[in-house]
């Protein structure tokens, strides 16, 4: 199997690179591309590989193409890459709510994928953290609501992102003059954001809408009813998520925290709290703090509201981890050849 990377020099494009080695994915032949050719190699697996410049004659020499750049490359590329029949795994929002497209998160709803499909595009990266905490629920209670109020890290936005929190953070600690916010439009270091995306005329914006959409589709509960309030904080690379549910029957705190405890992918804080740094550089969701609210608390401890608190690597299983896990159930299903 010849795997591509399309945005091998952006941060994440080095954690598929990163995650491809670590988890052992068998590699025939890697290629690596950017927008442009870079002077300095990569090295993988001991071997120090050339960053060339995409294009369409080049990407097609392999059988799996990640994504791991803007909108335009993907958009460019990926559809004659999947007419001739390469399996692309794109991690922009290109494609993710095309109606003939599965937005696979394997662990939540890996039974959506059949041979037939060739394009996976990756979830928003706070969509993918909440959907694996909330699939457990959705299956012990049935979910009629979600609200929630993330805690987003700088990483959310690239490298740049990461680069205008430290520039920040730096000039804030010795005194000197803080560079100019360009890329969260307020300064992030010290403070926090509300607003991840262009507000539309609701007031809405566009981090916001995503999540609810792209949750919609992947918990295949078209009609659920989901408010999110986006914050972006001075966090490096991980999603916080502060989520009020209510369930379609009533249920208990022991009965979900069993569902949470058997999730794929998650680990679950039956007592005690997980912190952002905690789970930095890990591939799990992590969920903490679940609770029935006072007001809903029935005989025999049931209820249908319920609070709870989730964590999960931005970099890792909201982005690069969740794409190579793609790539393992595409080879587990025997859809990719190794």
């Amino acid at each position: 199997m010849n795997v591509a990377v399309v945005g091998a020099t952006g941060v994440v494009g080095e954690t598929i690179l990163r995650l491809l080695d670590e988890r052992n994915v068998p590699i025939g032949a890697l290629g690596l591309f950017a927008s442009r050719p870079r002077s300095e190699p990569v090295r993988f697996r001991g071997d120090s590989l050339d960053v060339r410049a995409a294009s369409e004659d080049a990407l097609l020499d392999f059988d799996v193409v990640f994504f791991a750049s803007g909108e335009d490359a993907s958009e460019h590329y990926a559809p004659a890459l999947v007419e001739r029949g390469r399996v692309v795994i794109d991690n922009s929002a290109t494609f993710r709510m095309r109606r003939d497209v599965p937005l696979i998160v394997p662990g939540v709803n890996a039974e959506d994928v059949r041979p037939e499909h060739r394009l996976f595009p990756v979830a928003n990266c706070t969509a993918i953290v909440l959907c694996t905490a909330l699939r457990p629920i959705r299956d012990a209670a049935g979910l009629r609501s979600v609200r929630a109020a993330t805690y987003q890290a700088a990483s959310g936005a690239g490298r740049r992102g990461l680069d205008e929190l430290v520039e920040q953070e730096r000039a804030l600690a010795s005194g000197d003059p803080e560079p100019r916010a360009e890329v969260f439009g307020r300064p992030l270091a010290r403070n926090v954001v509300p607003q991840i995306g262009a507000f539309d005329e609701s007031g809405w914006s566009g981090e916001e809408r995503k999540i609810r959409d792209e949750m919609r589709k992947m918990l295949a509960l078209p009609e659920l009813h989901v408010a999110v309030t986006a914050v972006r904080v001075p966090v490096r690379t991980a999603h916080s998520q502060a989520v009020f549910l209510e369930t379609r029957q009533p249920s208990s705190v022991a009965e979900l925290s069993a569902a949470l405890a058997r999730g794929p992918g998650i680990v679950y804080h039956a007592e005690g709290i997980v912190t952002p740094r905690d789970v930095e550089g890990t591939d799990d969701v992590h969920v903490a703090r679940l609770r029935i609210e006072p007001f809903d608390s029935a005989q025999d401890d049931k209820g249908r509201n319920f609070a709870l608190w989730s964590v999960g690597d931005q970099l890792r299983k909201g982005a690069a981890t969740n794409a190579v896990q793609i790539l393992e159930l595409l080879l587990a299903k025997g859809f990719v050849a190794a």
